[in-house]
């Protein structure tokens, strides 16, 4: 594995957290809105579908297609699941990330 996908960015941690976090309702709209409730952050639906769809590249991610529903027009909603190889990737970067911060104290640094 090149060293690059060893590690996640920041938004794909988050974006992955929310898949799990949601479960089997995990589709665009609702991601967007449990980024801006928990994290306040708010997501261009663009940006958040091109880190679903590079996540589900580097197969981090499935994603299928549910029930077309009339108030979407007849469109149907695209639903993400965190696959194994997934749940590892966000592990490693949370174990890495408890690393780094081991012995670090926020009162030491001075203001960021």
């Amino acid at each position: 594995m090149p060293d690059k996908e060893k590690f996640l960015g920041e938004f794909e941690q988050v974006v992955l957290l929310a898949l799990l976090r949601l479960g089997e309702n995990a589709y665009g709209a609702l991601i967007r809105q449990l980024l801006h409730e928990q994290i306040n952050r708010d997501v261009a639906i663009g940006a958040l579908y091109s880190t679903l769809e590079r996540l589900e590249q580097k197969s981090l991610v499935s994603s299928a297609l549910g029930e077309s529903t009339a108030e979407r027009g007849g469109r149907a909603k695209r639903y993400f699941t965190v696959s194994a190889k997934g749940q590892a990737a966000l592990k490693r970067s949370r174990d890495a990330m408890d690393n780094m911060w081991s012995g670090v104290s926020i009162c030491c640094m001075g203001e960021l």
